[in-house]
């Protein structure tokens, strides 16, 4: 099976930084896209950024120039480097990764982390 561990969230000031990491442990499958999602309470679960197993790279608006993500096949992990953190970014943070079965997208979700801002 497949499973996603998160770390690296905390509480951290305005203008801040953290960096958010998740290991994928997919067995033998091969990881397509890898990406991370946000809720905060009372609100829909929003894309954040996505990475393709080649490193084509896709941000929300919000925060476009602000975060950025990465991956490392070889170790299955992905990364969200968050510089200037805002208020507005505070929020559960969500590891996504998926894989191919046949013509099927197969969706595997972390447990999440929190990421506290204060202002």
């Amino acid at each position: 099976q497949v499973q996603l561990v998160e770390s690296g969230g905390g509480l951290v000031q305005a203008g801040g930084s953290l960096r958010l990491s998740c290991l994928v442990s997919a067995s033998t499958f091969v990881i397509n896209d890898m990406g991370w999602y946000r809720q905060a309470p009372g609100k829909q679960r929003e894309l954040v950024a996505t990475i393709s197993r080649a490193g084509t790279t896709n941000y929300a608006d919000s925060v476009k120039g602000r975060f950025t993500i990465s991956r490392d096949n070889d170790k299955n992990t992905v990364y969200l480097q968050m510089n200037s953190l805002k208020p507005e970014d505070m929020a559960v943070y969500y590891c996504y990764a998926d894989r191919m079965r046949g013509p099927l997208r197969v969706a595997y979700w972390g447990q999440g982390t929190q990421v506290t801002v204060s202002s």
